[in-house]
């Protein structure tokens, strides 16, 4: 076996990523080499990439927390595992872990900023909180597809099971593009009616296509305007004037705005997208309204089997959502995401010779 692995790094903002080569490194008893089979990308890799978000780990780093793979090294048990790799890998003994906020312990380690991560050909990881792939599942979708799973589709799940949506309920999706989408289904498959806002059509199409009840783009529209139209909707869609679930995923300041000035009685608005702008709201009115204000982070390992098991029973469909490319393209797939060229989300599969 070659026991040389090759990765594409990050060595300063808005630069070319380099290939770089390495031999493989060593393993202790508590971690796995995988054989990457696909990586996704993300914004925060952009955030990383191009907006200055600082990472953990010094330059030059291999991007990528979006991972799927096959154990080839490591405990006998493990090796020829088919697995996902989640984005929060935590210490699992801590006081939060313990508390069942594992996606928020302070000893986490992300791949891609803590510790060289997807978009390479191989990756050392702890094996503790890995996430196997069911066989049946692999007749459905091939492994490089299912790296979305890592965050473009548990992210969502977490945050939707902590706003504790129910059945009927109103759920309202701020942006639904990579990640969003994932946001509206699941949504759905909780039994709420969803109603997608966007500015962008082809986005709004698609989430229709795919069950959405109903989209509004909300492009050039004022905040009074569209507060209106979202009543409207609601009205037509039969659901209650009270307790609207509301998601934030576009990342924008306008969408974060949008997203609270749409709180009424008893709503919770979560936080899903990131951006670095700061933006200006009336905090009383979670107080007159009674209502919630969340954020989330990631999604804690011990729900991955449940998101597996959605995509896996077909009650979530992924295909549609996902576009390949080789992972030599890596430059040219970053600088057209920057410039929101793909709509879908897009997933680099290794290429190395």
């Amino acid at each position: 076996m070659d026991k040389k692995m090759y990765s594409w790094q990050m060595t300063a903002t808005d630069a070319d990523f380099q290939l770089a080569e390495n031999p493989f490194p060593e393993l202790e008893g508590h971690e796995v080499l995988i054989k990457i089979a696909g990586c996704g990308v993300c914004h925060t890799d952009l955030s990383f990439w191009h907006n200055g978000v600082k990472t953990k780990k010094e330059l030059p780093l291999t991007l990528g927390h979006e991972i799927s793979g096959t154990v080839i090294a490591g405990p006998s048990e493990w090796v020829g595992k088919n697995v996902i790799i989640p984005a929060v890998l935590p210490c699992g003994e801590c006081e939060l872990c313990k508390k069942g906020r594992s996606n928020m312990c302070q000893k986490q380690l992300m791949p891609g900023n803590d510790f060289h991560g997807g978009f390479a050909s191989h990756i050392k990881v702890p094996l503790r909180f890995l996430c196997p792939v069911p066989d049946l599942l692999l007749t459905k979708y091939p492994l490089e597809k299912l790296s979305v799973i890592a965050d473009a589709i548990s992210t969502p799940y977490q945050v939707i099971k902590k706003s504790e949506l129910e059945a009927g309920d109103l759920a309202i999706v701020i942006g639904v593009g990579g990640v969003g989408i994932y946001a509206a289904l699941i949504a759905r498959i909780f039994g709420a009616k969803v109603l997608a806002l966007d500015i962008d059509d082809n986005k709004l199409e698609i989430a229709k296509k795919h069950g959405v009840d109903a989209i509004l783009n909300v492009k050039g529209l004022d905040i009074k305007a569209i507060k209106e139209n979202v009543r409207e909707i609601a009205k037509g869609l039969g659901v209650s004037r009270f307790g609207w679930k509301i998601f934030e995923l576009s990342g924008t300041k306008q969408g974060q705005e949008l997203g609270f000035n749409l709180i009424t009685y008893t709503s919770t608005l979560s936080i899903v997208g990131f951006t670095l702008d700061k933006t200006e709201v009336r905090l009383s009115n979670l107080m007159a309204f009674d209502a919630k204000l969340i954020g989330t982070w990631g999604c804690k390992p011990e729900l991955y089997p449940e998101v597996v098991d959605l995509i896996t029973t077909d009650k979530l469909k992924i295909n549609d959502f996902i576009e390949t490319f080789p992972l030599s393209k890596i430059n040219e797939v970053f600088r057209n995401t920057l410039n929101n060229q793909y709509q879908k989300r897009s997933v680099l599969v290794p290429d190395f010779e």
